[in-house]
C-alpha cells in the first residue's frame, strides 16, 4: 500500500502554470483605466480595499457636485434601465448602459433622488440592462445588492 506513494515522492511538485499563464510571486495585472470625462478621474482604490469606503475613491466634493439641485431644461430622457452594481475598484461616478453609444454627460433619477453621471456605452443589446459604479449606488441610496430601475437622461452641454 506504502509503495505507490514512495514512487510518488521523487516526482516533483506539479505545477499548473501553463493552464493558468502565471508564475509564482507574479505581481497581478492591472487593467487599464476606463476611458473617462472627467480630465481627473479619482484614483484606483488600493489593493487591498475591502469596504465601501476605501473602493469609493471619489472626494466629497466630486460627490456634492454630482447631486442634483435643478434639473436642467434641455435634458433628454433616454429611457429606463435596471441597474446592477459594477466593478467597485472602478473609480468614478458613472453608468454603463446600452442607451448610449458615445462617452455622454448624464444624469440618472432613482426615486427622490438625482445625480450626474458619466454615461458610458456598454456595448450590450438594447434593454440588457446597465452597470453602476460603487459611488454613484451609494449616491442614490440604492442597496449595493439590489436592481435599481433608473431613469437616464443626458445633459445639455
Amino acid at each position: 500500500m506504502i509503495l505507490p506513494f514512495a514512487a510518488l515522492a521523487g516526482c516533483a511538485t506539479p505545477s499548473f502554470q501553463h493552464v493558468f499563464g502565471t508564475t509564482p510571486n507574479a505581481t497581478p495585472a492591472v487593467a487599464a483605466p476606463a476611458p473617462t470625462l472627467n480630465p481627473a478621474p479619482p484614483p484606483p482604490p488600493p489593493v487591498n480595499a475591502v469596504t465601501e469606503e476605501q473602493f469609493d475613491t471619489t472626494s466629497a466634493e466630486e460627490r456634492a457636485a454630482a447631486v442634483v439641485t435643478e434639473v436642467a431644461a434641455g435634458d433628454q430622457q433616454l429611457g429606463t434601465t435596471i441597474a446592477t452594481l459594477g466593478p467597485p475598484a472602478e473609480p468614478g461616478i458613472w453608468l454603463k448602459t446600452p442607451l448610449v453609444s458615445t462617452l455622454t454627460p448624464g444624469r440618472i433619477d432613482y426615486q427622490d433622488r438625482s445625480i450626474n453621471v458619466e454615461l458610458r456605452p456598454s456595448g450590450g443589446a438594447a434593454g440588457s440592462g446597465s452597470q453602476i459604479s460603487l459611488a454613484a449606488m451609494r449616491l442614490i441610496d440604492a442597496p449595493l445588492t439590489g436592481l435599481p430601475e433608473l431613469t437616464v437622461f443626458a445633459t445639455a452641454q
